[in-house]
């Protein structure tokens, strides 16, 4: 008998020992049996890919927060995830949102400047002239008002200034951020970068508050302040203020750093504006060169006065050392003067002479012989010219020291 015909013979054994019914039942056990195998193996790939799917990975420049049901889960500091790998449930029980911490953006306001139009075939802009501003297409700030110096307003009207900012910004605090600025999570989609979405999702109402901190503070300044004079007071003014103003509706966002790119007059009065900015500075010369001028006359003649001052105090203490020096003297010589008036006065006028003598270049003594009455001397005096060349010398020797 082939292999076939034994196969067919063994069934039809089978068949005649076991009825039609239990054949029925062993073939539907087995078939559950299988079943349930294969729903054990389905069941737990669905588990490993559940498992798997709640994998994440937070970078590290980011911060997570984990929505469960739609709220945010955790106390404390738990509630904040920090970069690295953290598994959740999947979607829908839990869903996680990144936030980008450490990463500075730049946004530029330029609402507040005059509108420029491109040039054609050229990447170059230039400003786009008019007879007026036009509010709907250029942004502008007031001024305030400043006193006139050459008139008799006592002030002037408000000035219009054009100026272009810088703000550089970050998110400090993830969870005010989330709760309080409005994100629409949904329409980041996948491969889609996530900071830029949420960058343009919040550049609209920063924009807007960084326009109001400047114009509020600007006005309380003058142009020339805005212009020249006090440029670094008025962006820390506009930060502090930008900040306070994030601070209050709890935004999460930290101001980095505020900076003025640009400034300009309106372009309508710009070369009037130059012009009189070229007579002010002339004026302003004018005025520090005449005060520099006065001072310096001021100073010499101080020092001038201060030193006849200092000679006359000098003069004044010699004469009156010197007359309480010979008031001494006298008042020492007056008991012996009272004894020997005489012999006294001749002491006194033999010291005279030799005093007198002692500081003479020349001298000459004529003593009369006989009697001086109906005499006649005659005297031809021609200096010694040795005398007066040394005379000479000791003066120039004297000036010279």
């Amino acid at each position: 008998m082939t292999e076939q015909e034994n196969k067919e013979q063994q069934n039809k054994d089978q068949i005649q020992a076991n009825p039609p019914q239990d054949l029925a039942s062993k073939f539907l056990s087995d078939a559950l049996r299988a079943s349930f195998i294969l729903l054990q193996i389905i069941m737990a790939v669905i588990a490993l890919v559940f498992i798997i799917s709640g994998w994440r990975e937070i970078g590290a420049d980011e911060k997570g927060i984990v929505l469960q049901f739609g709220k945010i889960r955790g106390q404390g500091d738990k509630r904040i995830l920090k970069s690295g790998g953290h598994w959740i449930w999947p979607y829908p029980i839990e869903e996680l949102v990144r936030i980008p911490v450490a990463k500075k953006v730049n946004l530029v306001l330029d609402e507040l400047w005059y509108e420029e139009r491109k040039l054609p075939d050229s990447p170059k802009t230039r400003p786009n002239f008019g007879p007026t501003i036009n509010p709907l297409r250029e942004g502008y700030s007031l001024t305030r008002s400043e006193k006139q110096k050459l008139t008799d307003s006592p002030e002037s009207d408000y000035n219009i200034v054009h100026t272009m900012w810088q703000l550089t910004y970050q998110i400090e605090n993830p969870e005010l951020f989330f709760k309080n600025v409005f994100i629409d999570w949904e329409s980041i989609q996948p491969g889609q970068n996530y900071s830029d979405v949420l960058i343009e999702n919040i550049t609209p109402i920063l924009k807007d508050i960084f326009a109001d901190s400047v114009i509020s503070t600007i006005v309380n300044f003058t142009i020339d302040d805005v212009l020249y004079d006090k440029i670094a007071i008025i962006t820390e003014r506009v930060e502090r203020r930008l900040q306070q103003k994030l601070d209050n509706i709890e935004c999460g966002i930290r101001v980095v750093s505020v900076q003025l790119e640009d400034k300009a007059p309106p372009r309508q009065v710009n070369a009037a504006f130059q012009k009189l900015i070229q007579s002010i500075n002339i004026r302003e010369t004018e005025i520090s060169k005449a005060e520099a001028e006065a001072d310096k006359t001021k100073n010499e003649a101080e020092g001038q006065s201060a030193e006849k001052i200092a000679n006359a105090n000098a003069f004044k203490r010699q004469i009156v050392e010197s007359a309480q020096a010979n008031a001494e003297f006298f008042n020492q010589l007056l008991p012996e003067y009272r004894k020997r008036p005489k012999l006294v006065v001749q002491e006194r006028y033999r010291q005279a002479i030799k005093s007198i003598l002692e500081n003479v270049d020349e001298k000459m003594i004529i003593q009369p012989t006989g009697s001086a009455r109906g005499s006649e001397i005659r005297i031809e005096l021609n200096r010694d010219p040795t005398i007066k060349k040394k005379t000479e010398e000791d003066k120039s020797k004297g000036n010279k020291q």
